[in-house]
């Protein structure tokens, strides 16, 4: 089973606004309610896959029910813990002639909800895969995936996709993937990165320091694997007209993850993760099942 855990799930709610006005009363034109949070994504994206997964994380409040109660419909497994004090957030993204973001706090997680997280996580098995997502909330500890991994077996495959010091730290635990864009990559070194070959030698330094398999997606560039067996793969970027870029990399993550689990192939893992990303990134909302399957077929591995 794959374990996914969104610390600070919320629901999305985005809005169009012909010509929003300050200070005015705005009607929208049309709206949309999205289940959000990093691992939220990947387990939608494995649903359409036929991967099954059990999402995890907080919940709050009325807002908190109606998250679950939604990936519940969608046929999505959740195990959240539900904390006392506040409500999970809603974020407002509202499209007009410029896009503006309101995202919402969230509710407050005590030590004691944590302890709750942190049992579950010690009940998971071997052959489990745990996906940790996203960023840590400002109630929590900085080290709260350190002690989130410390509880799992290590018979459980670990993949974390964060930022920069988040990742660093958890190096350490041997993560079976992590998936750094070439951004993200130059910044954890502190220098540039212009080449594939630079993009390959410092993803190599991050298997040395401790990651197994290391993915680095290059926006319009396609992406590059090296995988824990010394090989590198290089994969195209898919075609289509980029529409929306949210989602794309938590897409990448369940797509590799479902394509390694049914073949134990890095290239095939490689070419579906690429191509749950590129039909994200083509469509408003997290890519269907056909229209992965429509990317998929474009998509050849380079040499």
């Amino acid at each position: 089973m794959i374990y996914t855990v969104t610390l600070n799930p919320a629901l999305d709610y985005v809005i169009q606004v012909n010509h929003f006005k300050a200070g005015q009363i705005n009607r929208n034109t049309s709206e949309h309610i999205y289940y959000g949070g990093k691992g939220i994504n990947v387990s939608c994206i494995l649903n359409e896959l036929d991967v099954k997964s059990t999402a995890l994380g907080f919940i709050a409040g009325f807002t908190g029910r109606a998250l679950s109660d939604g990936l519940k419909e969608m046929g999505i497994v959740s195990d959240f813990t539900e904390v006392k004090q506040g409500m999970t957030r809603i974020n407002v993204k509202m499209k007009s002639d410029e896009e503006t973001e309101i995202n919402g706090t969230g509710p407050l997680i005590e030590e004691t909800d944590f302890d709750v997280l942190k049992n579950k996580i010690r009940k998971l098995t071997e052959g489990d895969t745990l996906v940790l997502s996203g960023s840590i909330p400002s109630c929590m500890k900085s080290d709260a995936y350190e002690k989130i991994i410390e509880c799992r077996s290590e018979d459980v495959r670990l993949v974390v996709d964060a930022e920069k010091d988040l990742l660093l730290k958890v190096l350490k635990y041997r993560p079976f993937l992590i998936k750094p864009n070439n951004l993200e990559l130059a910044a954890m070194f502190e220098t540039e990165i212009h080449t594939e070959e630079d993009i390959i030698f410092y993803a190599k330094k991050l298997q040395e320091i401790g990651a197994r398999n290391v993915l680095v997606s290059m926006a319009k560039d396609g992406a590059i694997l090296c995988d824990e067996n010394g090989d590198v793969h290089r994969i195209g970027t898919a075609k289509g007209t980029v529409v929306n870029s949210v989602g794309a990399g938590d897409s990448m993550v369940a797509g590799f993850l479902a394509g390694y689990l049914k073949t134990k192939d890095y290239a095939y893992a490689l070419k579906l993760g690429t191509a749950c990303g590129g039909a994200t990134a083509f469509h408003s909302g997290l890519a269907k099942r056909e229209e992965i399957e429509e990317v998929l077929e474009t998509l050849q591995e380079e040499k």
